[in-house]
């Protein structure tokens, strides 16, 4: 088996050349045999042929790279000698590498050399008129067809080389919105709760006097926030390899609306004065809620990294029909610096995300000095549309 695929790669390197040198030889044969079926001896028209002949078959050799050249050549050398083979294996090549009016040309110059050599004056005029064009157009149907085919194959092969580099081009597009769409996830989940962390051990940085229970209490929600935040990120990343949502569904926590209340209580644990005031119904969808979560709690990480003091006011309210405002603002803090750093992503990422569900994003600095982060959703009332209409029998 190894032997038969060293001759076969071997075949396959060598195949073109090897082609050259067999209509070389198939060429000279018929031109000997040609030249010899006179009888009587080698005349003057015999050598002739013969000289014609063996030009007219070694220029095959550069049939695939001058293809119309040696086409005019065999043509000619018909035209002259009577020799047909050259002039039918050189338009094979011919068709095989083009098909257009070259080949029309050529085409009809080798039928009139063959009606005009094989024509003697003798009455069959009409002979080669009828048989050329079905042994012209036979070498020309076959070279056409092969080089329909070869081109066909190379289509193909182009096609699936295409459609195989788009496919591992949208692979991976689809690997790096997973992988900002899995960052953009824990970055919720975990910076809320290590902020936390980082507020409570700031209290008893700055505050060293307060006695024993208050740092027996802060050291228990240090120890309950990092207990959540290490959950979380749990669940994240055991639901990595088998999330396969869009939305980022499957990514666990999914955090709701109901859960805003337990999101601000944590704050005012941390010691940041916060004021609440949702109104919203009990049937919040989903996604939507899980929007505003993320929405409120991105704006209170950003208090407690850089505006830890500030007293806080959240305000949630919102109908079907009407859409979901969102609102949180805090007052000018009164310590300078961030407590933790920030790499800027976070608003970044609210505002795609808020602007995934169709809504819009403000932030910015109030006339107070404060900051304001203000989202407006929108909420679409799929029970209003969906009551039936009723015409009167008289308005028809």
């Amino acid at each position: 088996m190894r032997r038969l695929r060293r001759w076969y790669a071997w075949w396959v390197r060598h195949a073109a050349r090897l082609r050259d040198f067999l209509y070389v030889g198939v060429s000279l044969l018929s031109i000997v045999a040609q030249a010899a079926s006179g009888g009587g001896g080698w005349t003057i028209k015999d050598w002739y042929v013969v000289g014609v002949g063996v030009v007219a078959s070694v220029a095959l050799l550069w049939r695939r790279r001058f293809p119309a050249t040696v086409t005019a050549i065999t043509v000619l050398a018909m035209l002259t000698a009577g020799i047909f083979v050259p002039m039918g294996l050189a338009l094979l090549t011919l068709a095989i590498r083009r098909r257009d009016l070259v080949l029309a040309i050529l085409s009809l110059a080798a039928y009139a050399a063959y009606v005009l050599n094989t024509w003697g004056g003798d009455g069959q005029f009409w002979v080669p008129v009828f048989t050329g064009p079905f042994l012209i157009g036979t070498w020309v149907a076959i070279g056409a067809y092969i080089g329909a085919r070869r081109d066909l194959m190379v289509s193909l092969r182009d096609r699936a080389e295409r459609a195989e580099a788009e496919r591992e081009l949208r692979s991976e597009q689809a690997r790096l919105g997973e992988r900002a769409r899995i960052a953009q996830e824990m970055h919720d989940v975990l910076a809320h709760k290590v902020s936390l962390i980082a507020l409570h051990a700031g209290g008893l940085e700055v505050n060293p006097a307060v006695g024993p229970d208050k740092v027996e209490g802060s050291a228990r929600l240090i120890r309950e926030t990092a207990r959540q935040a290490m959950e979380d990120l749990r669940e994240v990343l055991g639901v990595l390899r088998s999330d396969v949502s869009v939305d980022g569904a499957d990514l666990a926590p999914v955090p709701q609306a109901a859960d805003l209340e337990r999101l601000v209580t944590a704050s005012r644990d941390a010691g940041v004065s916060v004021t609440s005031e949702f109104a919203l119904p009990d049937d919040v969808p989903t996604s939507l809620g899980r929007t505003i979560y993320r929405v409120v709690q991105e704006s209170l990480t950003n208090v407690h990294k850089h505006a830890r003091g500030a007293s806080t006011e959240v305000q949630v309210h919102g109908a079907p029909g009407e859409g979901v405002t969102v609102r949180v603002t805090n007052v000018r803090p009164v310590a300078a610096g961030s407590l933790l750093p920030g790499a800027g992503a976070g608003l970044v990422g609210l505002r795609e995300r808020v602007q995934l569900v169709g809504g819009r994003l403000t932030t910015g600095p109030t006339a107070e000095g404060g900051w304001r982060v203000e989202a407006w959703l929108p909420w679409e009332d799929h029970r209003r549309s969906a009551e039936p209409v009723f015409v009167d029998e008289g308005e028809r």
